[in-house]
């Protein structure tokens, strides 16, 4: 029954590097991949979505430094956390939505910490 599936977070210092990567059960070409996060206390926000190489956002505090890819031979998205913040530390999710669904499916995230 499992979907989405996220791996890559752990403990970090800051200015350093992750790559999060996430597994999808179903076709994602054409589909709407996007990272969200969720630090404790504050709501889920957007990261970053793609729905193909040129076609990508990215919230005001990942641009220049996070990036989104995927290879959808492979059903794998993933996201490069570069010059990493405090700040950054949340629990990362993994939504694949087809573009005409209303919600997608999501992963049960993983837990990113940088500390100071």
């Amino acid at each position: 029954q499992v979907q989405v599936e996220e791996s890559g977070g752990g403990l970090v210092q800051a200015g350093g590097s992750l790559r999060l990567s996430c597994k999808v059960w179903r076709r994602i070409a054409n589909t709407i991949s996007a990272w969200y996060r969720q630090a404790p206390g504050k709501e889920r926000e957007l990261v970053a979505n793609i729905l193909s190489d040129d076609d990508t956002n990215y919230a005001d505090f990942a641009e220049g430094r996070f990036s989104i890819s995927r290879d959808n031979l492979k059903k794998m998205v993933y996201l490069q956390m570069n010059s990493l913040k405090p700040e950054d530390t949340a629990v990362y999710y993994c939504l694949s939505r087809q573009v005409w669904e209303s919600s997608g499916y999501w992963g049960h995230g993983t837990q990113v910490t940088v500390s100071s």
